[in-house]
């Protein structure tokens, strides 16, 4: 397995204009997440990273929603998402978005995620799918050197590799965007013949995957001992050899 470290450091977009056609990767990201805020519940809702910050979310249970960013974002908390300001076990869902590619040590990100969560908490991650037109594109010595191109994508099937290593329940798994998200790309191109016919038979090889994971904690039950009763100690009454003799003697006189 490749090392999920990067080499120089990554350049992490301050918003969806910064990346191609990065609004209407937004609008999709939106578009799939719509039905799941009403599944939430709790008090608090973290956007770590100024892209997770500009996602709409509506129609939500978690009144406190509240974003991270660096200093250059305009989120509500200043930090890093690899290095996270929060209370362990304190927030109800995150919402990583298109963080992993641009982040030195994914891994890292995913475990400080981790550790902000409360036990059976939500982490919605989405990012681009290197199994799809969009990876295509850092095969292209001419796109290869541009920005998302250059940075590292991580496939959807090793992210939920990690999710499960750290004890997530994997929610959901989906895909959206059957693009290579070159060019000007509007809403209407989008609802095409090939767009329709990938979506319906090639599912996996959408551009953007988005994953919903539940945090699982198994309680920790202590095993009491069993305690034994030592039985009681009873002598056993033996006849000693003299009085064997004595009535063996006895036996014969008679």
């Amino acid at each position: 397995m490749k090392p999920a470290l990067a080499f120089r450091q990554p350049h992490y977009p301050n918003s969806w204009q910064s990346l191609p056609n990065g609004e209407v990767i937004k609008k999709a990201i939106e578009q799939e997440l719509s039905p799941w805020w009403q599944k939430f519940f709790g008090y608090h809702l973290v956007k770590l990273g100024a892209l997770s910050s500009e996602i709409s979310i509506p129609d939500c249970s978690i009144n406190h929603q509240v974003s991270l960013c660096g200093k250059d974002g305009l989120g509500n908390i200043v930090g890093d998402i690899d290095d996270l300001p929060i209370q362990e076990h304190s927030v109800d869902v995150c919402l990583l978005s298109h963080a992993l590619e641009f982040s030195l040590d994914p891994h890292h990100v995913i475990r400080e995620a981790n550790r902000v969560l409360i036990p059976n908490g939500y982490l919605v991650l989405t990012g681009f799918n290197p199994v799809s037109l969009v990876g295509l594109n850092r095969l292209l010595p001419y796109r290869r050197s541009k920005t998302p191109w250059n940075e590292h994508f991580f496939s959807p099937m090793r992210v939920k590799d990690w999710l499960h290593l750290m004890g997530f329940e994997i929610l959901a798994d989906q895909r959206c965007l059957h693009s290579d998200l070159t060019g000007n790309i509007s809403t209407e191109s989008l609802q095409g013949s090939w767009h329709n016919f990938a979506k319906s038979y090639l599912p996996a090889l959408g551009s953007v995957y988005v994953i919903i994971a539940k945090k699982r904690v198994l309680p920790l039950t202590p095993i009491k001992p069993k305690w034994q009763i030592r039985p009681e100690f009873r002598p056993v009454k033996v006849t000693s050899l003299r009085s064997q003799k004595r009535r063996v003697g006895n036996d014969q006189s008679n």
